[in-house]
């Protein structure tokens, strides 16, 4: 790839994450929050234990998905 087309590839990756964003007209809820926080977390775990970039994605899913459950309301009972 030229270096101008990374650079248009790179905007246009950003305008459509920008965008797609912008339709959330609330806020985040509390198992988005907590998803998020668990991705971040984990991911850094992962990288740190690891060192790598399989160990920081690997962590940040994992992360993600304890996140998610934790932060959901009413912990332990069926719906």
């Amino acid at each position: 790839m030229t270096n101008t087309l990374k650079k248009i590839t790179c905007a246009g990756l950003t305008s459509l994450a920008i965008l797609s964003m912008a339709g959330c007209a609330h806020g985040p809820s509390r198992s988005q929050i907590g998803t998020g926080a668990g991705a971040v977390v984990g991911g850094v775990a992962g990288s740190a234990l690891f060192g790598s970039t399989l160990g920081t994605v690997g962590g940040a899913a994992a992360g993600a998905l304890i996140g998610n459950e934790l932060s959901k309301d009413g912990r332990g009972r069926r719906r």
